[in-house]
């Protein structure tokens, strides 16, 4: 799955941020990810999905 505003080295980090700190709870978590900002958060969030 390909998100416009996400490229390979932020999704790498995105899994990395996964596996040190365990699953993300909210969609806001991703604003811990290194290269994702508030502008970045809100283009990608509608295709975010977070489950329980």
């Amino acid at each position: 799955m390909t998100i416009p505003g996400v490229g390979p080295v932020t999704a790498e980090r995105i899994i990395l941020h996964r596996e040190d700190y365990g699953r993300y709870n909210s969609v806001e978590d991703l604003l811990n990810v290194k290269g994702i900002g508030p502008k970045t958060l809100k283009k990608i969030r509608t295709y975010i999905k977070i489950e329980d």
